[in-house]
Parts: structure tokens; C-alpha cells; sequence
């Protein structure tokens, strides 16, 4: 089974990355491009099939891992897709 964390700076954390990716869209001529933010796509391959892994209890051991290695709970939100 495969889980995807999607991890994101929180919206009160300046993007320099995302204002340089901004600021090259408008000069290759992509009008109307308001922000850009850039974020992190964390894909981790779960042993067992889906019905074995799914559940809350799966969920709890995912946000652990976000929490405690893959996202900055400071500066970064996560979010856990199944």
C-alpha cells in the first residue's frame, strides 16, 4: 500500500522559492500568476494490503512520522492522503 504526505509551509511562512518561481512564470510571459508556494510530496510504500494498514491506528503512525521527520511542525503543515 502506498501513503502520500503532502507537507507545506504555513501561510504565515515567507516562500522566497515560491516568489523566484513567481517572479520567472511572469517574465516567460504566464500572465496572471498571483503566488506561488512550494511544498514537499512524500510517497512511502507501506507493507500489508490496504484492508491490513487502513484505519485510524495507521493514520496516528503517518502523522508520527510527519511530525517527527518529514515536516518542520514550526514552519510546515502536513497532510496525510491514503
Amino acid at each position: 500500500m502506498k501513503a502520500t504526505v503532502l507537507v507545506r509551509l504555513k501561510s504565515e511562512v515567507l516562500d522566497p522559492q515560491g516568489d523566484a518561481v513567481r517572479h520567472a512564470l511572469t517574465k516567460l510571459g504566464f500572465a496572471g500568476v498571483a503566488g506561488v508556494r512550494i511544498g514537499k510530496l512524500i510517497e512511502i510504500e507501506l507493507e500489508g494490503s490496504a484492508e491490513a494498514t487502513a484505519g485510524a491506528d495507521l493514520r496516528a503512525r503517518l502523522a508520527k512520522m510527519a511530525d517527527e521527520m518529514l515536516a518542520n511542525p514550526v514552519t510546515e503543515d502536513f497532510e496525510i492522503q491514503l
